[in-house]
């Protein structure tokens, strides 16, 4: 739309902008083509468009001919969309993005999404559609200028701060493009920019948990013109940090802005090393028969190696809305890597009962301590790697401290959601999960 065509709509509409919702109209009608263009839309593709306005960047979406999903909370210009978009692949959805639960789009992925946020909510808007478990991995987003600069700066900048270290540490950031007020209608007071966010892989990164990593980091930060082991010693005895700063190759003297995203994170993990990764083959295990009757004990490696009957406890986690915790596994799993699974699950040892594994494993993965109950059982068979496999319920409200050597990411999510995504998306689950999850789903 050009600025004729928008005075005009807003006209027929009755509508002006609206400060209050930070309302900018891009009337460049070859702007609005490369930023969707940055999207690298494939047929695949479920995009997420976040304040929609009069639809400048959806009418570009359309033409790459993929579905996609409208936030807008102005209610006269979502009722236009509504309208305009009838008969294609859009829906919109009326309401105010930052209550839009992102967790519905693992059930469409690839997901992606794009915007010209309002500068009030920029922020809010950016965690809240970045926050785990998030289900996107591309996200091309117009923000003001200040903001983008802060985002995407690197160490050693003046821009750089634990907003940008705390983001990168899951996105890759980068500026493309600063676009002048004129190219909005009404003319912002600053300029803005576009970013380009990707997701990291797994595995690009030194592991860390993440929790631990911003609350360091940003006590880094707090005092910016200070050496930084003068900010961290809430975390360490003060005479520790100059060998923690050493350890990572660090001089005492380095400042917080001077710390690059990979030694933060080597700093939070030496300040507390995290539990390291490993199914260990060597592990003793109860080898049982087809009735689960113990036979012997063996080697973890061998069991697998040669298929034989074995043991496993699963938990299901439960917040007090009724929704589960599901953990995606992590891209080192000798079975089934990034794969969703149940809360916690584990291999029974030699030396264990059912019981028992489940509680350790609760522990281990999500350090967790509470009560379980025993809610079912699943007989071996191909499906669950020739495990019998017995399963117990949780009922926690407790922050879950995740494994980041053992879990991706987590989430809770509700149990009418799980049953879509499950019969739509079979794939995304370790069939061990799948088969304990139906044998007990009418029971929870």
């Amino acid at each position: 739309m050009n600025i004729t065509e928008i005075m005009s709509t807003l006209q027929d509409l009755g509508a002006s902008p609206r400060k209050s919702f930070g309302q900018n109209f891009l009337h460049d009608k070859n702007i609005a083509a490369w930023i969707v263009g940055k999207l690298d839309l494939k047929p695949v593709d479920q995009v997420i468009e976040i304040g929609s306005g009069l639809g400048a960047l959806t009418e570009e979406i359309l033409h790459s001919r993929v579905s996609a999903t409208l936030l807008e909370k102005d209610k006269a210009f979502a009722g236009y969309l509504r309208k305009k978009f009838a008969d294609t692949k859009i829906d919109v959805i009326e309401g105010d993005a930052l209550e839009y639960d992102t967790r519905r789009d693992f059930l469409r992925q690839p997901a992606k999404v794009v915007g010209n946020l309002p500068y009030y909510a920029s922020s809010q808007l950016l965690f809240h559609f970045c926050a785990e478990p998030c289900p996107y991995d591309r996200m091309v987003l117009t923000v003001q200028k200040e903001m983008a600069d802060r985002l995407s700066a690197s160490r050693g900048k003046k821009e750089y701060g634990s907003l940008s270290v705390i983001v990168q540490h899951r996105w890759r950031v980068a500026k493309l493009k600063t676009l002048s007020p004129s190219v909005f209608l009404p003319k912002p007071r600053v300029d803005s920019a576009v970013l380009l966010m990707t997701r990291r892989e797994p595995g690009e990164l030194e592991e860390v948990d993440f929790v631990r990593f911003a609350e360091v980091v940003r006590a880094g930060f707090s005092k910016r013109r200070k050496q930084v082991r003068n900010s961290l010693n809430f975390y360490a005895d003060a005479n520790l940090i100059p060998e923690v700063l050493s350890a990572v190759n660090l001089p005492p003297t380095v400042r917080a802005e001077d710390i690059s995203l990979e030694k933060w994170i080597k700093i939070v993990n030496t300040l507390r090393p995290s539990v390291g990764y490993g199914a260990n083959p060597n592990e003793r295990l109860t080898v049982v028969d087809e009735n689960d009757q113990a036979v012997r004990p063996l080697d973890r490696k061998t069991i697998h190696r040669e298929n034989l009957y074995h043991r496993a406890a699963h938990v299901f986690i439960f917040n007090r809305l009724g929704e589960l915790f599901l953990q995606k596994r992590s891209h080192r799993k000798d079975n089934f890597p990034r794969r969703w699974d149940s809360s916690a699950a584990g291999h029974v040892d030699a030396d264990e009962g059912y019981m028992d594994c489940a509680i350790r494993e609760v522990g281990e993965e999500v350090g967790l301590n509470c009560s379980l109950s025993k809610i079912g059982a699943v007989p071996a068979s191909e499906r669950t790697g020739n495990e019998f496999i017995e399963i117990f319920r949780a009922n926690s409200n407790a922050p879950l401290s995740l494994n980041v050597h053992e879990i991706e990411t987590g989430g809770f999510f509700s149990l009418p959601m799980i049953d879509r995504w499950i019969a739509e998306r079979p794939s995304d689950f370790a069939p061990g999960f799948v088969e304990c999850y139906q044998a007990v789903r009418h029971a929870l």
